[in-house]
């Protein structure tokens, strides 16, 4: 029997590639902590082993002279490891798990061979440690500029929509839930407005949201910042009503709050936010399927989409006039994308890689042909934690590099970070699995719906999918005044389709809801968007507040006697027609969706 070895030991079998390749992995992933030795240069100091055994399966000898192999002397020399001790824990203590562990590394080594060169493909040729701390740097001060992009594009918009004498008060709004809900409204709909609902309140809650997320980014107090921003845009998403009910609006408030654990945990942070990516991407694929929308079946969803999405960019007039076998193919591959890449983020790094380029390829896409806030800036930043900081050596600047590098810091939570940040990864987890079995048509367990419905207006867990059914057709609403009831005069929208003369306008990050509050509202009645007509009331009244959310206001000395809102169909003009008169759109008129009304009727 050898004499008692100061540390561990691992030996291995010095003439396997596969072996080499892991061990090298896996000296760097233990450092100093475990020694490592080729069979072929110490076997004549354990006699107590076979020759057949080292050529067999790795061996670990612990420094008190027990000897294990297999998958038991892989994982515990893992658990030397930062964070990869539960495996060892699993082993131990799960039943089954050590059968099952033991089967997949006795069939692994038995054809280590074979699985040297897909070693080599899937995780690169000199494999290191996957390192976070340069993707999460940068991750959160994409975060912090997205942040900073959404106050502000709401700021500069909050008293026309929801101010004192905008479209939908929030003085009235709190009011009314409170006398509906009680006490009870503090949690159903958390807001720091409950405090104060003044406008000046509404625009310190925009101006402070911007200054946070200018801290977040130039990384001065990131984490306080991160705790801030999230309530503070948690309570403009309640303020702002229906003009704040986007999925981007989740998807930030949901990332927002991730974006705080990963300040807190590198890795748990990471994982979760891969979680979230796989949950938009993948939902948004399965919507479009489960719609049953034949448009997605038969593949001719975007012969209709880049002419009827809500806010086109000019490329989306040339792309829509594209040979219809290129817009076919078109829809075959973001239905790809978004229903069989998702699953590569939890693959090896160069698959996952795959997932990141290809989910990168269709946001670069849409964001140059439609006008989504900041919703695709947002997903591709949510890529970032598809890579890690190897490959992002590869790609930055030198001179970036250095700069980032020097400004990145270890995080090392404290235990009771590393509980909280736990906790709230259970509670994630669960909720979002419940979600999809539902989404699927599957029951959902009582207690996850109860705490599905418990954690709900904190917006930590939401559902996504964008698009499930596509318009084929584009109304739109077409507002006018009157002093005399004959003669009508048109208001114009700043980025919404209304002169056909007018070329389709860039708008990202910046969203003007005004303009996408009309679209959804073209798509139904008035009746069915009781906004609307507090919108008309505003504009009998020459708000300026809400007048300034417009192009052009054709009555800005004095209001009209009348308003009334018309329905149009549009249509991209033809390349022909665009030659012939040089408009963008065509339009025909389908009807009144709101009669004329004046002040006081």
């Amino acid at each position: 029997m050898n004499t008692v070895n100061r540390q561990p030991l691992l030996i291995y079998d010095g003439d396997c590639g596969f072996c080499i390749y892991w061990v090298n992995y896996w000296r760097r992933l233990t450092g100093d902590r475990v020694a490592y030795a080729p069979y072929q240069e110490v076997a004549s100091q354990f006699p107590e082993i076979p020759l057949t055994a080292f050529q067999r399966a790795v061996q670990y000898v612990a420094p008190d002279g027990k000897i294990a192999s297999g998958a038991e002397a892989a994982l515990l020399v893992l658990s030397h490891a930062s964070g990869k001790g539960f495996w060892l824990t699993l082993y131990r203590h799960l039943p089954g798990f050590a059968g099952f562990a033991e089967l997949i590394y006795a069939f692994v080594a038995s054809h280590r061979a074979a699985f040297y060169r897909p070693s080599l493909w899937l995780w690169g040729r000199d494999y290191e440690p996957p390192r976070f701390d340069l993707v999460s740097w940068l991750f959160l001060r994409a975060i912090g500029l997205i942040y900073l992009a959404a106050f502000v594009s709401f700021g500069v918009q909050a008293l026309g929509l929801i101010g004192t004498h905008g479209i939908l008060p929030l003085s009235d709004f709190t009011g009314a839930v409170r006398s509906q809900l009680g006490s009870e409204s503090y949690w159903r709909f958390p807001m720091v407005f409950w405090l104060n609902q003044s406008d000046f309140a509404i625009q310190a809650a925009c101006w402070t949201g911007a200054a946070l997320s200018l801290l977040l980014t130039f990384d001065f107090i990131p984490r306080l910042s991160l705790f801030l921003l999230y309530p503070l845009y948690l309570s403009l998403f309640y303020a702002g009503q229906e003009f704040m009910g986007f999925q981007w609006d989740l998807l930030l408030l949901e990332a927002g709050f991730l974006a705080l654990l990963l300040s807190m945990a590198t890795k748990p942070g990471i994982w979760l936010l891969r979680w979230l990516l796989f949950r938009l991407m993948f939902l948004s694929g399965v919507v479009k399927l489960l719609s049953g929308d034949p448009t997605w079946t038969n593949l001719s969803a975007l012969s209709y989409y880049f002419q009827t999405e809500p806010l086109p960019t000019p490329l989306a007039w040339y792309v829509h006039h594209l040979p219809r076998t290129v817009l076919t193919t078109a829809t075959a591959a973001t239905l790809a994308i978004e229903l069989v890449l998702p699953f590569l983020i939890f693959f090896p790094r160069r698959l996952r890689f795959v997932a990141g380029f290809g989910i990168l390829l269709l946001q670069v896409v849409i964001l140059l042909t439609g006008n989504y806030a900041f919703f695709n800036l947002l997903t591709i930043a949510l890529c970032l934690v598809l890579f890690d900081d190897a490959a992002l050596r590869k790609v930055l600047p030198i001179s970036m590099f250095r700069f980032v590098q020097h400004h990145v810091r270890d995080i090392e939570p404290r235990k009771i970070l590393s509980y909280a940040v736990g906790a709230c990864s259970l509670i994630i987890l669960t909720v979002s699995l419940a979600q999809l079995r539902a989404e699927f048509g599957g029951g959902v367990p009582v207690a996850a719906a109860w705490l599905y419905e418990e954690i709900a207006p904190l917006r930590i867990v939401n559902t996504y999918g964008l698009f499930a059914v596509m318009t084929t057709t584009l109304p739109e609403i077409v507002v006018e005044g009157s002093d005399d009831g004959v003669h009508w005069r048109e208001y114009g929208f700043k980025y919404k389709p209304g002169d056909v003369m007018r070329r389709p306008r860039w708008n990202f990050p910046h969203q003007p809801r005004l303009d996408w509050q009309m679209w959804f509202a073209a798509l139904g009645t008035a009746s069915e968007n009781p906004w609307f007509p507090q919108f008309l009331q505003r504009l009998l009244e020459n708000s300026p507040e809400v007048t300034a959310l417009l192009r052009v206001n054709p009555f800005a000395p004095r209001p009209p006697r009348y308003v009334r809102a018309l329905l149009y169909d549009y249509r991209y003009s033809t390349p022909q027609e665009k030659t012939a008169t040089g408009a963008w759109w065509v339009r025909q008129p389908e009807g009144i969706y709101y009669p004329a009304i004046a002040l006081g009727s």
